[in-house]
């Protein structure tokens, strides 16, 4: 198996056992020395099979550049066909968190449900690579039905979970002591009437004490223009500076949503933005037509002859994520000036790039 020296964006990335990787959705935990990448394993789902995923997969690397095989952190549960575990359950973005206090690594799963509203599943282990036990399941946080989020830990310890309200705006709540539940505490940010311009898949991040927030907006596995916005602390205000991708003609994040992003250790300015492109077979499909799409399906035009037409075109291949890839690109901050009040972020496309090119 030849070693890579290199990241390459959208490229098939296989492990050190010479398999697709099969981390989506996925997070990069740094510890002890080494990376570990975590995310769904989507390597049964064909779309054909009615199977959503096969667990949770690890791999760890000292590079960035080669990853091994971990194995299933947590495992799909074969049994029990209402266990929010079970390879038909609509279970999404893993995130883990380790806990200073308890000593425990704290995992969050999104379950959509059978009938369209979505929970989170809690699990708790005393390593990364688990073995995990459910703690908590059919959590609805805040009493709300709970969508695409992101986990983060402050410097002093304090636990906040930001989560798409479906589908209406993001939530940043307080997580407990634990970070097994919230506490009640919470702020509203970017509402919207509805898809595709609910935002979703949140990712946080930090940066010269500023807090900042990536999102896409809400059209299933199909890419759209993503959002940056900025604020000085956890619970915002939070001033939205626009499409971090200047030069995506597509309008469509390089064909890619973003999962999380994260500060490559030993560099001093270096953040690396993780995305699938969960559809790499039909990248020449226009934005403009999911636009159309969501906003058909959010009309008095729900049952026009167009909908269904478009609806049927995409239908077969939403759930056909095992051959999906990776883009892993770097941030490029622009100072606050006149333009710029707040500042800017950019995600250049680069065919081939090293992280060791960067400050």
């Amino acid at each position: 198996m030849e070693k890579y020296n290199s990241f390459r964006p959208g490229e098939v990335w296989l492990d050190t056992n010479g398999n697709r990787i099969q981390a989506h959705g996925g997070s990069v935990m740094f510890i002890d020395g080494t990376y570990y990448f975590y995310g769904e394993n989507k390597e049964k789902t064909d779309g054909k099979n009615g199977i959503w995923h096969w667990g949770v997969r690890c791999y760890s690397s000292k590079d960035l550049y080669n990853w091994e095989d971990l194995g299933i952190i947590i495992p799909p549960d074969l049994e029990d066909e209402n266990s929010p575990l079970h390879p038909t359950a609509c279970m999404d973005r893993p995130h883990i968190i380790y806990n200073k206090e308890t000593k425990k690594y704290v995992c969050w799963l999104k379950i959509m449900q059978k009938d369209g509203t979505q929970s989170e599943t809690v699990l708790t282990a005393d390593k990364i690579t688990g073995p995990y036990e459910i703690v908590k399941k059919g959590l609805r946080p805040l009493g709300m039905s709970a969508g695409d989020f992101d986990l983060v830990v402050a410097p002093d310890g304090k636990g906040y979970y930001y989560f798409e309200r479906v589908h209406s705006e993001t939530i940043c709540a307080d997580l407990t002591s634990d970070y097994t539940d919230v506490t009640g505490y919470y702020s509203t940010h970017f509402p919207h009437p509805h898809p595709p311009y609910v935002r979703e898949a949140t990712a946080h991040f930090t940066r010269n004490y500023k807090h900042y927030l990536v999102t896409s907006g809400t059209t299933g596995y199909y890419p759209n223009p993503s959002e940056v916005a900025i604020a000085d602390t956890y619970h915002g205000p939070f001033t939205v500076l626009g499409n971090p991708h200047p030069d995506d003609e597509t309008n469509t994040s390089f064909h890619s949503q973003i999962s999380s992003v994260f500060k490559v250790e030993g560099k001093k300015d270096l953040y690396i933005a993780c995305a699938d492109r969960w559809l790499p077979g039909y990248m020449d499909i226009p934005y403009e037509q999911y636009e159309e799409m969501f906003n058909l399906l959010f009309s008095d035009e729900r049952n026009s002859e167009r909908c269904h037409e478009l609806l049927a075109k995409h239908r077969e291949v939403v759930e056909k994520t095992m051959d999906a890839n990776y883009v892993w690109l770097p941030l490029r901050f622009v100072e606050p000036s006149e333009e710029h009040p707040h500042g800017m972020v950019y995600i250049d496309w680069y065919d081939e790039w090293k992280w060791e090119d960067w400050e």
